[in-house]
């Protein structure tokens, strides 16, 4: 506990100590997974203005479904989907009650092309739903200045992927990670700008996620960077408590963020920011001194 993170993201400069930051989602497409998606930029912007008022330091939206039962989208819809709210964006930050320079827009997109569009419009990071298949993300996040969160992942997106096998998940993560920040420095990303994500539920089994939430500790202590671990509503948490509608996964969610907290995560992806919020300030003065 009591870990500092510099996080510098296109301008922004983020410092922080020990206790988490709470990322939370805004989903700009109908098919969302967890059924809360908003389609119509002003909701979404309303949406947005509330999660930070419930303490949300960085905002992640996408306009693409990661489902994998649905045929991937056009990048010309994806930039139309995204757009009118990073535009909008500024107005969240104005009525924000936080301190500068929070919240942070995080942008969810696998393809460099509309990654590229929407950063040259706004936004601070760059959240890789890809694998970072290539550096061609992380030559935008060069470009643009914006951090670049590199998720672990095997295969093309929106491809379902449960039938990968490992032999020592943590082992693979550890060398993908390896790889991948190598990939990002040499495209010219700093190592201050890069987050990294254990891609819980992509290209994994069951065991394999709950190996990711038992040993979070190993990438946490060999990594000298920021983790953000997306906890919220995942399949792994509905079959462990046999529940089929991801909306009724938030009591699953909130154990899952606990069991991060006390590994090492420094940043946790959720629908519900409020619990996700109340989880964090509760614990965290329990595990160290403020």
């Amino acid at each position: 506990m009591g870990r500092e993170f510099l996080l510098e993201a296109r301008g922004a400069r983020l410092c922080w100590s020990g206790c988490p930051l709470v990322m939370g989602i805004v989903n700009l497409s109908s098919d969302s997974f967890s059924g809360d998606g908003l389609s119509e930029p002003t909701l979404a912007l309303h949406y947005a203005q509330k999660i930070v008022a419930q303490g949300a330091d960085i905002v992640d939206i996408g306009g693409e479904s990661a489902r994998t039962n649905r045929a991937p989208i056009s990048a010309e819809e994806e930039i139309r989907r995204m757009m009118p709210f990073v535009e909008g964006f500024s107005e969240v930050v104005a009525n924000s009650s936080g301190h500068s320079p929070l919240p942070l827009l995080s942008i969810n997109t696998w393809r460099p092309n509309v990654a590229r569009a929407i950063l040259n419009c706004g936004g601070h990071i760059l959240n890789d739903v890809g694998g970072l298949t290539t550096g061609k993300n992380a030559s935008v996040c060069a470009e643009t200045g914006a951090a670049l969160v590199i998720m672990h992942s095997r295969g093309a997106p929106k491809v379902s992927h449960r039938h990968v096998h490992y032999s020592d998940i943590m082992r693979t993560l550890q060398s993908f990670f390896l790889k991948k920040i190598r990939m990002a420095e040499q495209s010219g990303v700093k190592r201050n700008s890069l987050l990294l994500d254990p891609g819980i539920d992509f290209a994994k089994q069951r065991n394999d996620n709950l190996t990711i939430y038992r040993k979070l500790r190993m990438l946490s202590s060999f990594f000298p960077l920021p983790l953000l671990l997306p906890v919220s509503r995942k399949s792994v948490i509905g079959e462990v408590l046999g529940l089929s509608k991801p909306c009724r996964r938030d009591a699953g969610t909130v154990s899952c963020v606990v069991a991060g907290l006390l590994r090492g995560a420094a940043i946790f992806r959720v629908h519900n920011v409020r619990a996700a919020v109340h989880t964090i300030r509760t614990i965290y003065p329990m595990l160290t001194e403020c």
